[in-house]
């Protein structure tokens, strides 16, 4: 059993599935990169919960949690089968650090787990577990759910965190314009914290460095980042990949742990 590595991936806006954007080639090549997990546990920024919850429908459904796109967008369909030893062992781990997590057998898949998946895994024909974020929890509670989660990287289980490093609808652009200020330091702030290990830094989140509260109006789709992190279980990070959507959304992603990947 290859021991798999943690990884934080951008899922864009719904419609990267529909463009030529350097994003969705990277992410379309990772599967190849990583290999076949024997399962993928993820973490959306589209799922925050007052307690920690986990798909538990046999096939969740595909969700379309968006609007206004091209028709096209909502023919697609993740039919992923759930791994209910996964299930069993992520709320053991979870236990164990003292959260008690909810099973939920009626939540689908998110636009936040299936859009990376269905470019990377595109054959659905691996098991996927479905975590919540911590409604209200810290930068630090998601880095340390991600380290009780770590074992489970020694078991083939693929941990996914979904998310972008910026994330501010209010400062949208088209696309190809160059990227704000504030949204390259934020997205060099997060490269240099990961690549040097220096986590507490980064861990200030949402409340430093000065460009946080600006790239992150809301928190949740920077904290996927840290369960990622956590669960690498490692001193460092590594940048995969770095493109901007839209402008001012970072495309960035990042790989943890000692089976992680090259950049």
């Amino acid at each position: 059993m290859t021991k798999q590595p943690s990884l934080f991936l951008p899922h864009g806006a719904p419609d990267l599935l529909l463009t030529e954007h350097p994003a969705k080639r990277f992410l379309a090549e990772l599967g190849s990169r990583v290999g076949r997990p024997e399962a993928i546990l993820v973490i959306s920024a589209h799922w925050e919960s007052p307690r920690l919850a986990l798909t538990t429908a046999s096939t969740p459904e595909t969700v379309h949690d968006f609007y206004g796109f091209p028709a096209e967008l909502y023919e697609y369909r993740y039919p992923a089968r759930t791994d209910a030893g996964l299930s069993r062992r992520t709320i053991e781990l979870l236990a164990d650090l003292g959260y008690a997590a909810e099973a939920d057998g009626a939540r689908g898949f998110d636009h936040g787990a299936w859009v990376p998946l269905l470019l990377a895994f595109p054959e659905a024909d691996i098991p996927v577990v479905q975590l919540s974020l911590l409604a209200g929890g810290t930068a630090r509670q998601h880095f340390e759910i991600g380290r009780a989660l770590a074992p489970l990287r020694a078991e083939g289980v693929l941990i996914v965190g979904s998310g972008s490093v910026t994330h501010n609808l209010r400062a949208l652009g088209p696309e190809g314009t160059p990227p704000p200020v504030w949204a390259t330091a934020f997205d060099d702030f997060v490269a240099f914290g990961t690549e040097s290990g220096d986590w507490d830094d980064l861990m200030h989140f949402p409340d430093a460095p000065d460009s946080a509260r600006l790239a992150h109006p809301t928190p949740e789709h920077f904290l996927p980042f840290f369960v990622a992190a956590g669960a690498g279980d490692t001193d460092h990070g590594t940048r995969l990949h770095r493109s901007f959507s839209h402008s001012s959304i970072s495309m960035s992603a990042f790989s943890f742990g000692d089976g992680a990947l090259a950049a």
